[in-house]
């Protein structure tokens, strides 16, 4: 549960999976650790593991953990953070999500039934990564899982939203990617001019709402450029 990474650092391992309960702890412990003693330097929550950084010539691994653990005898009582809810809008197919008619074909649907599945059911922000303001939502409807590809493209345009293995995800940055591309979002991810420079954050929960210009819905393609 609890173990050294490298010389530095402690990963404290609740489970492998992609779970919400497990994922709503991780975050319960992450908030408890929010005062630190001396010498941690940073908490990093993801699906199920909190990997915690801390200087070597301040704290030992032992006393680090000793400090976690002691943390971790008050997660039961923790606060619960009430999860905020936002929606996100989508311009589905065309030259805003290249990849959707891919999809539909890969799974056997209309791409009409790859925006409606996609947009039907509310996503949980399990963690946030890859690039600043990146939110890692899950899960998929099974009917939409894809591998990632083969080949990631060199580019992807901010604000493409995108889906890999059971998780959708936005791109905030003009980045390299290898997920597939379904639609654009016209929301600003990420700005680091603000005292709150990430628009999501782990625990929300969101809902893509398709934009209605998407002829899409109606048999038809509506290109973005």
């Amino acid at each position: 549960m609890l173990k050294p990474l490298g010389d530095s650092a402690l990963l404290i391992e609740l489970g492998n999976e992609i779970n919400p309960a497990l994922n709503q702890r991780i975050h319960a412990l992450n908030a408890l650790l929010q005062n630190p003693i001396l010498g941690i330097l940073e908490t990093v929550p993801a699906y199920s593991t909190l990997l915690i950084h801390y200087d070597p010539l301040i704290l030992t691994f032992d006393q680090a953990a000793h400090w976690v653990r002691d943390k971790m005898t008050q997660l039961d009582d923790s606060f619960h953070r009430t999860p905020r809810r936002l929606e996100v809008p989508v311009r589905y197919g065309g030259a805003s999500g290249p990849d959707l008619e891919a999809v539909a074909v890969s799974k056997g649907i209309s791409p009409a039934d790859v925006i409606r599945i996609h947009s039907e059911r509310e996503y949980t922000v399990y963690m946030m990564g890859f690039t600043p303001g990146f939110p890692y939502l899950g899960t998929l409807d099974e009917r939409l899982i894809m591998p990632r590809m083969e080949t990631p493209r060199t580019l992807v345009k901010a604000g493409i939203v995108a889906i890999a293995g059971s998780q959708t995800g936005i791109y905030p940055l003009d980045s390299p990617g290898g997920w597939h591309l379904i639609g654009w979002t016209p929301l600003k991810l990420f700005d680091p001019a603000s005292e709150t420079p990430f628009l999501f954050s782990p625990g929300d929960v969101v809902t893509f709402l398709p934009l209605e210009s998407n002829s899409l819905l109606f048999g038809k393609l509506d290109d973005h450029a």
